[in-house]
């Protein structure tokens, strides 16, 4: 399952190895055939445009797109959790859990990123990844909703996540007035509003207060219980 691998390595923020990386990540994706030909297609030549996009200029369009917005973060509990302490306690469950995958995880980095869960649904087998997929599809389709409005590249991994899970993006009208969150005038209010919710099965409000991320947690917890086929990951 080293699609989604690749594709959480092409959500990363672009660094000289990453360039180096791009033509090997296409074979890998080509290879194992998981996408169609048109998001396959979109999705190369989005590769193509960060393989000759100045490394700054792309660099400072990564910052400006994922870490001041927090509509279209990569962090997977953002938009459930925001900054309560749910989200703490999920991220604590989440480490341990990839530990006991075999995934070295970089303590610099929150559990929740999105291409480090991708990477640890890249070494499960083929039914427990599209079940961990189809988890956090609300997520993703509210992710790639925001980055097609803000005609994004990166709108194309996104896209080819949600065909992995099965699931259609959400629709974005041509009259839709929401407001955006990355501006400087907006920056300091979103941080201090309450979780943006996708969907009402993402809403924390629901069940036990974690909504989909607290299923996620548990069907992944319950995967670890039981002995599956897993290998430790090297870069």
């Amino acid at each position: 399952m080293l699609t989604y691998k690749a594709i959480g390595w092409l959500l990363t923020y672009p660094q000289a190895d990453l360039m180096a990386a791009l033509p090997e990540l296409q074979q890998v994706v080509a290879s194992e055939g998981m996408l169609s030909v048109s998001t396959e297609n979109t999705l190369f030549r989005f590769t193509a445009s960060l393989g000759t996009g100045d490394l700054i200029d792309l660099q400072e369009a990564y910052v400006g797109l994922f870490d001041k917005s927090r509509q279209a973060s990569l962090h997977l509990f953002e938009h459930v959790h925001g900054e309560s302490r749910d989200r703490g306690m999920a991220m604590v469950n989440l480490r341990e859990i990839y530990m006991e995958a075999g995934l070295f995880q970089d303590e610099s980095e929150l559990p929740d990123y999105l291409p480090l869960y991708l990477e640890y649904l890249s070494v499960l087998p083929a039914r427990e990844a599209h079940a961990g997929l189809v988890d956090v599809a609300p997520i993703l389709q509210g992710i790639h909703r925001q980055l097609d409005r803000r005609e994004s590249g990166y709108a194309a991994p996104l896209a080819a996540l949600l065909e992995l899970a099965g699931v259609k993006p959400l629709a974005v009208a041509p009259e839709e007035t929401e407001a955006r969150d990355d501006t400087l005038e907006a920056i300091d209010r979103a941080w201090e509003e309450q979780a943006v919710v996708f969907g009402p099965e993402n809403d924390p409000t629901n069940g036990n207060n974690c909504g989909r991320a607290s299923a996620m947690v548990a069907r992944m917890t319950a995967q670890s219980a039981t002995p599956s086929r897993t290998e430790v990951l090297h870069d």
